[in-house]
């Protein structure tokens, strides 16, 4: 693993189950508090689930009690210069995609016990999000005197309202699974200790679809979202075209005549 052999004790776990990468922040005794070092991890895994074709889906979720604590602000607060903070080192890409650099493939992502400020974002930059029923939210960056930079003040109101992210970004308040999952945060609350597997179960769900089609949904939905219907509009019959001579649209069709499961190649 390219950010695990440098250290024995990683700051992120990166292991690969089928065409899922397994992505766990590893910080448990410190609530999963994000260092410098853990951003640039985190920031090497997505590089890596960018540039394998063999991967799919990034399945993110946290070891320990805790999904973040948050921004570990003693070390990485030194660290805002200037020109503000880079995170990602060659070969990586900002999680939270707030570099221009956007990341291709969907992340599935778990959510447990206290889940602070650049996790909601990360929720917020990812495409699936499933949470433990006692997980307790929080986008406190207005009581530390900064504002949220992970992209919330960019994806939190396009993804839940206006009133709503606004409730929780300019008070601090916290507010738990139900209330993440009524204003749209989550897509699933499930019993603690279930976010996993559920999780799990969902990123290869979605890596079993065929994944240039998948690819070029997602592609085409967060171009309406950034470009406007016009732009998206205008890149679907081009895509329908070249996904139609695809291999796996061939397999596709297969499987529907024989009603037998696919096994797409990615072709």
């Amino acid at each position: 693993m390219t950010n695990t052999e440098a250290s024995p004790s990683p700051r992120v776990t990166v292991e690969r189950d089928g065409h899922v990468l397994l992505i766990g922040l590893n910080r448990a005794e410190k609530r999963n508090a994000a260092d410098f070092r853990m951003l640039q991890e985190l920031s090497l895994a997505y590089g890596e689930l960018e540039r394998d074709p063999e991967l799919r889906v990034g399945f993110v979720f946290a070891h320990g009690d805790h999904f973040t604590g948050g921004l570990d602000l003693a070390d990485v607060g030194p660290r805002i210069g200037p020109e503000g903070l880079e995170i990602a080192p060659e070969d990586g890409i900002n999680p939270w995609q707030v570099s221009g650099t956007q990341l291709s493939k969907p992340v599935v992502i778990a959510v447990h016990g206290t889940c602070l400020t650049l996790g909601i974002e990360l929720i917020l930059a990812s495409d699936i999000a499933v949470a433990a029923e006692s997980t307790t939210f929080g986008q406190i960056e207005v009581a530390r005197g900064i504002l949220p930079f992970g992209g919330a003040t960019i994806r939190f109101p396009r993804a839940v309202g206006w009133g709503n992210a606004m409730r929780w970004i300019l008070t601090g308040d916290s507010f738990d699974a139900t209330e993440a999952h009524r204003i749209g945060l989550v897509q699933e609350v499930v019993t603690d200790g279930a976010q996993y597997e559920r999780g799990l179960e969902l990123a290869h769900r979605v890596a079993s679809q065929a994944p240039l089609a998948v690819q070029a949904a997602l592609a085409n939905a967060r171009l309406a979202v950034r470009d406007g219907d016009q732009a998206a509009e205008a890149s679907l019959q081009p895509n329908l075209v070249a996904l139609a001579s695809s291999e796996d649209a061939r397999i596709g069709m297969e499987s529907f005549i024989s009603r037998q499961p696919a096994t797409f190649v990615g072709r």
